[in-house]
Parts: C-alpha cells; structure tokens; sequence
C-alpha cells in the first residue's frame, strides 16, 4: 500500500508500509494491503504504520479522515508528530503542545488588547 499523511502545510509522510492501524469512534481497525475500500473520522490519538522492512513508526495525530482506495492510503489531519519510539513520542508530542499553548496565550492576550482598544475608541466616537 501507499501512505499519504497530509497535514495543512505540508505532506507529512509519503511512503510505501504493509499495514496500517489507527482509531475511530468505535475502536481501532488495521487496515493491510488487500483490505476493502474504506473511510473513517479518526480520533485524536495514535496511528501506527508498518513499513516493508517491518518497522513500525507511531505518529500522535489530531482528529482527521482516512481514506483507502486500492492499494492508497491518505490520513488528512491538522497536527501529526511522529517517532519510532512511544516513549520518545509522548515526550515529543508534550513538548510540542506545550510550545502551542504558550502561543495560544499570547495570541489571546493580543487580541483581548485589540478588542480592548476597538472598543475604546467606540466609546470615544460614540461621546
């Protein structure tokens, strides 16, 4: 099969794998290379695939869509990070939210400034 995982700015992983596994709603399923064509809203959480030489990669994703389609396989997700080691990955991926959390706050904090401001000068307009 063929691996497509696409996050929005860019094409995350593009690989040939054997099988992949990952979560829906209702459970995890495997998907291998003769599988039937499928769909499926994925969970936040951790997707798993296998490649030829058997070695198992692990990416912590956000919420998306799988899509197989003969022997292609794309994943469309917002965020995905990705080790070869669960362990290396959770650390990885605590990192990395922390680092957004800290720009989400900052972010809030400017613009809570710029309604603060609009506000202001409509109070102004409106004396």
């Amino acid at each position: 099969m063929h691996l497509k995982i696409l996050v929005p700015t860019e094409v995350f992983v593009d690989t040939s794998i054997i099988k992949i596994v990952a979560e829906a709603e209702n459970g995890s399923f495997c998907l291998l290379p003769h599988h039937i064509d499928f769909l499926a809203a994925l969970v936040p959480g951790i997707l798993s695939y296998t490649l030829e030489n058997n070695e198992e990669i692990f990416l912590a994703i956000n919420e998306g869509i799988l899509v197989k389609r003969g022997e292609d396989v794309f994943v469309s997700t917002l965020q995905a990070v990705q080790d070869k080691d669960l362990e290396t990955l959770q650390t990885t991926v605590t990192k990395k939210f922390r680092t957004l959390d800290e720009r989400e706050k900052l972010i809030r904090s400017a613009l809570a400034k710029f309604e603060a401001t609009i506000i202001r000068r409509f109070r102004e307009i409106s004396i």
